[in-house]
């Protein structure tokens, strides 16, 4: 079983918990953080008993954003995880075909905003906060620009990015970042209660959907497996029984 350095892996099924585990550096992403993420939802991905992940952070902040004591040389013990990039780590979250939910625990900034949006959906706590801060220290977010601009316009997108200012969670919610804002002694109960509504749906359905839906170019091909999947015609006949569908997964 592989040792992971820098998050948490709770795979039990149906929903899998990944939890961003430095709360002491406010859980920065890094290379080593990147890769042992690409490693787990490898595995989540292959498991045919999860149907859903719930991505979090250890503490009070969900991610501070890069690791700038790793871009700025220190480094460590050799890990047992590759290190990957941030760009690898959000095309794998794409490619999973499961579910992704953030549980937006605390401030998601930097590098952490683009985490948390590259999530499918999103649930954040009343007092988070949201922004791309790395101007303040000279950088630009590069990298996570397709991800913010594919859910917000283009004009507060350049306003977070030129100024790092940061988005309360009700203006989060209201420009497209989030889907929901809780209060933060809800957010684990509505988050598991999403959790298990996403896990009841047939997760071949949902696989091709999200694959789909990541490559728009491919949508109408996608659409006709859907529509020949057995768990589509469990589902018609289901909703036209008014009966509860029992999913095959296929």
């Amino acid at each position: 079983m592989t040792t992971y350095r820098t998050i948490l892996l709770d795979d039990a099924s149906p929903v899998a918990r990944l939890t961003l585990n430095r709360p002491d550096k406010r859980n920065p992403i890094g290379p080593a953080t990147c890769g042992e993420l690409v490693h787990a939802l490898g595995r989540l991905r292959d498991s045919t008993a999860v149907r859903v992940v719930i991505l979090t952070g250890a503490g009070t902040v969900f991610s501070a954003g890069g690791d700038l004591a790793m871009m700025a040389g220190a480094g460590g013990d050799a890990p047992e995880v590759p290190p990957a990039s941030l760009v690898e780590l959000l095309t794998t979250m794409h490619a999973t075909g499961k579910p992704i939910i953030a549980m937006v625990n605390g401030h998601a900034l930097a590098g952490g905003l683009g985490l948390m949006v590259a999530c499918d959906l999103v649930i954040a706590a009343d007092t988070a906060q949201m922004g791309t801060t790395e101007i303040g220290v000279g950088l630009w977010p590069m990298m996570i620009t397709a991800e913010i601009t594919r859910s917000i316009g283009r004009k507060l997108t350049l306003e977070m990015m030129l100024t790092g200012r940061r988005l309360t969670a009700a203006e989060a919610l209201a420009a497209g970042l989030v889907n929901r804002v809780v209060p933060a002694a809800e957010l684990e109960a509505e988050t598991a209660k999403l959790a298990a509504d996403l896990a009841d749906k047939s997760p071949a359905a949902i696989g091709l959907g999200l694959r789909a839906f990541y490559a728009a170019q491919d949508l109408a091909f996608e659409l006709g497996r859907v529509l020949a999947l057995e768990d589509a015609r469990e589902g018609i006949a289901a909703f036209l029984g008014k009966r509860k569908p029992v999913w095959k997964g296929k």
